[in-house]
Parts: C-alpha cells; sequence; structure tokens
C-alpha cells in the first residue's frame, strides 16, 4: 500500500518512542490528526453543542485514527465505532441514557449506527451482569479510562468552548504512536485483551501486541 502524505509526515518510529521524541510532540500530533479528520471533528462539535456533561470522544475511534494516519490507511479504515462517554450522576436509569443517546444519533445522522453513548455514572450498575465482575462506581468520565483492557486504549479529546482541544491520556500516547497495545492490569482483563488484540492486528498487521503477564510469569 502506498504511503500517503500523512504517513510520511508522522514517523512512528519516532513518536513511538518515549526516549526520542517528547509527549508534548505527541501531544500535537495527535491534535493535527483529530483536527484533518472530518468525522472526529464533526462528533466532537456534537458532544459540544449538545452540552454531555463530562462529554469526550475516547478510545479505538481516536488511537485507530491514529494508526490510519501512521500506515497511510484510509481514515475509517477498520473502525467499529465510535465511543462517545459522558457522566450524570443525577439520573441513573436507563431512560435518561438512552435519550442522550437517541439525541447523539439524531445530531449526527451519517454516523448514527457506528456511535456507541454510555453514561460512566452508570456503568457498575450493569458491567458485572455482562462481564462477570464487579466496576467500581466512578466520580468522573476520565476515571473510566483507567479500567480499560489496554492502556493504549486510554486516550480521550474534547472540544472546549474555546475551540481548542482537551487530550487525556492517563498512560501517555508513546503506546499509540508506537502501534504497540499494552496491557493493563488494573481488572483481569486478559480474554479482552488478547481478543481485541487479535482482531486489530487482523486490521492493522503492524501492531506490536505485548503479552499479558500474571503475577505466576
Amino acid at each position: 500500500m502506498p504511503l500517503t502524505a500523512n504517513a510520511t509526515r508522522f514517523d512512528r518510529n519516532y513518536l513511538g518512542d518515549c526516549y526520542r521524541s517528547s509527549e508534548d510532540e505527541r501531544r500535537a500530533a495527535l491534535e493535527d490528526i483529530v483536527r484533518s479528520t472530518p468525522d472526529l471533528m464533526a462528533i466532537l462539535t456534537s458532544i459540544k453543542r449538545l452540552g454531555l456533561p463530562d462529554g469526550w470522544l475516547v478510545s479505538g475511534g481516536v488511537y485507530q485514527t491514529v494508526w490510519n494516519t501512521l500506515t497511510g490507511r484510509p481514515a475509517g479504515h477498520g473502525i467499529k465505532d465510535y465511543d462517545i462517554i459522558y457522566f450524570d450522576g443525577t439520573d441513573l436509569s436507563y431512560e435518561a441514557e438512552d435519550a442522550v443517546i437517541n439525541a447523539v444519533e439524531t445530531d449526527l445522522p451519517l454516523l448514527a449506527e457506528r456511535l456507541e453513548t454510555k453514561n460512566q455514572a452508570r456503568v457498575h450498575l450493569w458491567y458485572e451482569k455482562r462481564f462477570g465482575r464487579s466496576y467500581p462506581p466512578l466520580s468522573c468520565s476520565m476515571e473510566s479510562l483507567t479500567f480499560y483492557a489496554a492502556k493504549t486504549h486510554s486516550v480521550a479529546v474534547r472540544l472546549r468552548d474555546d475551540g481548542q482541544l482537551d487530550i487525556h491520556a492517563p498512560f501517555g500516547l508513546s503506546n499509540i504512536f508506537g502501534m504497540r497495545l499494552a496491557p493493563n492490569h488494573a481488572f483481569d482483563n486478559s480474554h479482552t485483551y488478547l481478543e481485541k488484540g487479535a482482531r486489530m492486528i487482523a486490521q492493522w498487521p503492524e501492531l506490536e501486541l505485548e503479552p499479558w503477564h500474571t503475577k505466576a510469569d
């Protein structure tokens, strides 16, 4: 596959090396990529327009867009969905969350089928039934990033009132730009980590999947 201009502009060997490049350089590169991707900007603008409390675009739609840029693939290649999170502790009902889901999908009809919107204030109410283990009540949207299966997944972006971008990445951005999936051992999430890793490598064979080490290892 021929490399695009963006793929040659953003050097993953440089940006993915935390000793050669700085986090500020990676944040600037991420902002450039996000701003040049119409779908991402449409989502960020919608989150702001709808006034979602503590609303962010997170995870795959962000880091997989970076991977597509780094490898010269089309912007939407391999992106299963775009994860939108917000935090509203005033109403933990599914009905309230469903109303927000419908509002977001109505506001973004061309992307509606690929949007996943979740209120982080109520994740602990359904998580154990779905995944078989408990999940702590959260205090804000960004706390959720510390529990993702891979540190690489833990990235969030939002649009501020002044038009600037807020970027939050509790484990840094070097794994994203280095195209490495690095495990997060906050939970015993090895099955999810390995399953997602295999699925992503099928789309981006350049990825490095770091092993999930246990205490016994």
